[in-house]
């Protein structure tokens, strides 16, 4: 079942959205501010976005702009009444895959939703989902690893900087270059927070935690993931 972010201030606009869109086995999570569509796209897997541009406190240009540092991949569809080709421009420029004006049908809407997805299917099927190390499996789609302790279900975050590391196999991945990658360049965490996901992956991941053989401190420069 694919999951989808609906971020739209209309209340009428966004509850038949919603309903339709569950009506058609997709789940829905809808708010009607910018500032909590970001705190659940960055605690939540998203397979979909539909953003309003006119929201309050974070406009869905923000919005997008600001995905787009943190991820390339996740489909995002402008829904919006703001219909003049100078808007779809800069809509397209932020990083959005469609464009859909108010008024809307809603077959077409339906249409569209389910050809970026299968679209997303395809390009991301190409990467590694699912990646095997040790006696560990995790897959990036779904963010569920299984490991001899049993299955643990990762967050968003932890699974971009596992993914980070293991792309980066055998290469010190520096402090810096993880923030960029995993927290984006607004919201910086303390070195405590860093150390902490890199204690939770060795007690997940590593037969020893004290010893670790995947997931090596570099002292005073970052992380390296080792797996020969």
């Amino acid at each position: 079942m694919s999951r989808i972010l609906l971020v739209e201030d209309e209340e009428n606009i966004r509850e038949g959205i919603k309903l339709n869109l569950e009506l058609e086995d997709f789940e829905v999570v809808a708010t009607d501010n910018g500032k909590s569509a970001l705190q659940y796209f960055r605690s939540q897997h998203f397979d979909l976005l539909i953003l309003d541009v006119m929201l309050p406190e974070v406009d869905g240009f923000q919005i997008c702009e600001q995905i787009r540092l943190e991820n390339l991949d996740v489909p995002i569809m402008f829904l919006t009444a703001k219909d003049t080709s100078l808007d779809r421009v800069h809509g397209l420029k932020k990083g959005a895959d469609d464009y859909i004006t108010k008024p809307f049908n809603l077959e077409e809407l339906l249409l569209r939703i389910r050809n970026l997805l299968k679209r997303s299917q395809k390009s991301s099927s190409t990467v590694g989902e699912v990646v095997n190390f040790g006696d560990n499996e995790v897959n990036f789609k779904t963010y569920n690893a299984k490991t001899p302790r049993g299955e643990v279900q990762l967050t968003k975050k932890e699974a971009m900087l596992l993914k980070l590391l293991i792309d980066r196999k055998n290469e010190v991945v520096s402090r810096q270059q993880i923030l960029q990658a995993v927290w984006g360049y607004d919201v910086y965490p303390s070195t405590r927070t860093i150390d902490n996901f890199i204690l939770s992956f060795r007690k997940y991941f590593e037969e020893d935690p004290k010893t670790p053989k995947f997931f090596l401190s570099v002292r005073g420069v970052g992380y390296k993931f080792i797996n020969d």
